[in-house]
């Protein structure tokens, strides 16, 4: 057998080869799917964070990642997106290496109400809008207040009704989304919002044409 056709022969058998195993990890990923459930995103701790300390965005994007683990391995309030526990204070010392859980966290008391801290009763909250390319051109405007404002579907002839759904409310975090720049794209927008707020503008992203930021003082 010539040279050349030696070569052949075991670039073949490397391809077949690979193609074995990735047709065995395929198959394992699925039994482990079935297994052990469709997998999740969960916050984990890359680095420790003291008690009492406020998560702002440095600790965001320094101390937490997320990781997809199957359902069934994640604990019970678990969060999913750094995001969400921007403003908050850790209520104890948090452990690097470990989950991130909702029930560690609380909201900060007694440091004055500023854009960007979470006020009593208020959460972590994102809604997807439009319209936010300037903000997100001047650094994403995170830490400042805005109105949020919902323009429904037109009724008959008539055009879409207009309205301020959240007032004056903290923008915490402004990332584009995954379609990217362009017209009509949206960007995610975590925004500190009460109770009756997160309803309101959580069914609008279902009716709404759209939902934009007004930026406020």
């Amino acid at each position: 057998m010539s040279r050349r056709r030696r070569a052949l022969a075991f670039l073949l058998a490397a391809l077949l080869a690979a193609a074995g195993a990735a047709a065995i990890a395929a198959g394992y990923g699925a039994r482990a799917a079935r297994g052990y459930g469709a997998l999740r995103p969960v916050v984990v701790l890359e680095r420790g964070i003291a008690a009492g300390r406020r998560i702002g965005p440095q600790e965001v994007s320094a101390a937490l990642a997320v990781r997809r683990v199957p359902a069934r391995f994640a604990p019970p309030g678990a969060l999913a997106a750094p995001e969400e526990a921007l403003g908050l204070v850790a209520r104890a010392a948090l452990p690097a290496g470990s989950y991130l859980l909702g029930a560690q966290l609380a909201v900060g008391r007694g440091r004055g109400k500023r854009a960007g801290a979470l006020g009593a009763g208020r959460r972590p909250v994102e809604i997807a809008v439009s319209g936010a390319g300037a903000l997100l051109a001047t650094g994403g405007g995170a830490g400042r207040m805005v109105d949020v404002i919902v323009t429904g579907e037109p009724r008959g002839a008539g055009p879409g009704r207009t309205y301020v759904a959240a007032p004056h409310v903290p923008l915490l975090a402004l990332r584009p989304a995954a379609e990217g720049p362009g017209p009509g794209a949206t960007a995610a927008a975590t925004l500190g919002l009460t109770r009756p707020q997160a309803l309101r503008l959580i069914a609008a992203e279902s009716f709404a044409r759209k939902i934009t930021l007004l930026p406020g003082g």
